[in-house]
């Protein structure tokens, strides 16, 4: 069947922070297939090595802890000179603590921010730049469901990840006038090797599946086409925006309200 071009992101040059294992690695890969060439980084060289060998098409690795902003100026550079340009930015990399706030020291903190928001603006920034120079690209931040409904001792990360929701709209608004497009993903619960722990808890599972509409938990290939989507000309017009993808997740409360008035 031939593809549709509104939506193809054949030929693009894409780059994947946080590219070595979960969503970043499904969504490299997913380019990879449709016909992108694509660089990953991460923070360990064996891993990313592993990660591209399971990728078919044009892969390529970069060294990168975003937390090091010397190393994301490098790693950029690089990128750019493997790939010529880079229409696709994907903003993947990120870390957690869980711990009660009166918990969370200064090394917590840090360590979550200096990853998933001070790293990502400097990431972003960074491609930015390139982007804006050339008149053309497009970036994608992975939020989470935390950027609007903050959980239980998640403190860091749901700053983090409101800041990401707040980053998106900014860069959104200075780099339009430039044709570049910011938008960001806010996955629901994701079953990744990270996760697998919490869901295979029979408890959290009870409590996790009547809370979606779509009753499962997600995969990390449930945001491929909405980031497929994002990059591609389809969305032309679509920026500054957070697209949640969570099994209907944050549609409303599921109150149990049939099942009280079933026991009057």
């Amino acid at each position: 069947m031939r593809q549709d071009p509104l939506f193809s992101v054949e030929g693009q040059r894409v780059l994947v922070s946080g590219g070595s294992r979960g969503i970043g690695l499904t969504l490299a890969r997913a380019f990879a297939e449709r016909g992108a060439r694509v660089v990953i980084t991460g923070r360990d060289a064996k891993t990313l090595a592993a990660a591209a060998a399971d990728c078919k098409g044009e892969v390529s690795t970069l060294v990168c802890d975003v937390a090091d902003l010397g190393a994301i100026e490098a790693a950029v550079t690089q990128a750019v000179s493997t790939l010529g340009h880079v229409d696709t930015f994907i903003n993947c990399a990120g870390v957690n603590r869980r711990k009660p706030a009166l918990d969370v020291t200064e090394e917590d903190y840090d360590f979550v921010l200096d990853i998933n928001l001070k790293g990502a603006f400097f990431m972003a920034k960074a491609v930015g730049r390139h982007m804006v120079d050339r008149e053309s690209g497009n970036q994608i931040s992975i939020a989470s469901l935390n950027t609007d409904h903050p959980g239980l001792q998640l403190l860091p990360y749901a700053a983090s990840k409101a800041g990401i929701g707040a980053m998106t709209k900014v860069l959104a608004m200075e780099w339009g006038p430039h044709k570049v497009r910011v938008n960001a993903i806010a996955p629901g619960f994701i079953l990744t090797e990270l996760t697998e722990k919490i869901w295979t808890n029979p408890f959290i599972l009870d409590w996790g599946l009547p809370r979606h509409p779509l009753g499962r938990i997600g995969r990390p290939e449930d945001l491929i086409s909405t980031a497929i989507y994002l990059a591609s000309p389809g969305a032309g017009w679509m920026t500054g925006q957070t697209l949640y993808v969570d099994g209907g997740f944050t549609a409303g409360w599921n109150w149990p309200i049939a099942e009280a008035q079933s026991q009057l």
